[in-house]
């Protein structure tokens, strides 16, 4: 299988990413494993989480994706099979300095990380938002003292905009910190301008990998969610579905995928995720599954190469 670098980091991973929120929301533990198993056996091998996934389901408290991640790999003895990412930033609890990237927060939050990942280290440790309380300093200082512990080989970036990013590698390499090697933007076939216009070719000129979260639109790009009464189709439910997708610029959209589907032999969501790994930016989408079907999709993207044609028919649907 194919290995792409994260950034200049000489970490190299398989070009799709298993995106974790899904844990202990609408995924439960013994389907979690079931999962892992499937994405790692396969050869995939980057998996991403949060500290925070998923303090938003009720009775959650953060930290429960991580968890199921851990006694996974405590489980399967497969630690080292796998590049494991998460990330520090988004609010933890009510308490004062509860989020963040402050050093205090920072390492308070990594300690707890690894305990639930049962992990001596983090291999992409991300801030998961920009914090502009935090000099960025204070912030990759924190992350350098990390690096040279052993408790993390590469930082990355998460919703970060061109310029705070630009500053912060600009910093690093005045301070000799670690440079963040990865961003973490949305992007798929539907939500290109943002990502496209300033963000892309800041990646590019840099050498920072990408690994975009929402590569199916929240299930969108999947075919699920071609009319109304689709809409509960959906563990997250389609309201929002509706109104960011569900509109002629996303049917649109939809047909070519129904087409080059077509062509190719396959499904919307194989080539959905096939189109963002070819994008000469992109280092690994990431995608999440629910059951054993929707893993198969993801696997399969993989090997699905998209011709010229094809890739063209979705560029002109999706511009």
């Amino acid at each position: 299988m194919e290995h792409r670098e994260l950034g200049k980091s000489g970490i190299k991973v398989a070009p799709l990413a298993l995106g974790t929120n899904v844990f202990r929301w609408t995924v439960e533990d013994a389907m979690a494993d079931k999962l892992l198993d499937a994405f790692v056996g396969s050869g995939l091998n980057l998996i991403d989480t949060a500290d925070v996934y998923s303090k938003w389901v009720p009775g959650n408290t953060g930290g429960e994706s991580e968890t199921v991640i851990g006694n996974w790999l405590k489980k399967s003895g497969k630690r080292n099979q796998v590049v494991l990412a998460t990330k520090v930033g988004h609010t933890m609890g009510m308490g004062e300095g509860m989020k963040g990237l402050s050093r205090k927060y920072i390492m308070q939050a990594v300690e707890a990380s690894l305990r639930r990942l049962q992990t001596d280290h983090i291999d992409l440790y991300q801030s998961h938002e920009d914090d502009p309380n935090t000099p960025i300093e204070e912030t990759l200082e924190t992350y350098s003292l990390l690096v040279k512990q052993g408790k993390v080989r590469a930082i990355g970036a998460s919703n970060f905009k061109a310029d705070r990013l630009a500053e912060s590698i600009e910093i690093s390499k005045k301070r000799d910190y670690p440079v963040y090697q990865t961003l973490q933007p949305m992007y798929n076939l539907y939500d290109r301008a943002e990502y496209e216009k300033e963000l892309e070719p800041f990646c590019l000129k840099n050498g920072i990998g990408v690994i975009c979260f929402y590569g199916l639109a929240k299930g969108f790009l999947t075919g699920k969610y071609r009319t109304k009464d689709d809409l509960n189709k959906g563990a997250h439910g389609g309201t929002r579905v509706v109104n960011n997708y569900m509109n002629e610029r996303g049917m649109r959209i939809l047909g070519a995928l129904d087409e080059v589907s077509n062509h190719l032999n396959t499904n919307p969501a194989r080539v959905a995720l096939a189109w963002l790994m070819a994008r000469p930016s992109i280092t690994a989408p990431i995608a999440s599954a629910t059951n054993l079907k929707q893993m198969e999709d993801l696997i399969s993207s993989v090997e699905l190469k998209l011709d010229a044609h094809s890739i063209d028919v979705l560029n002109k649907a999706s511009s």
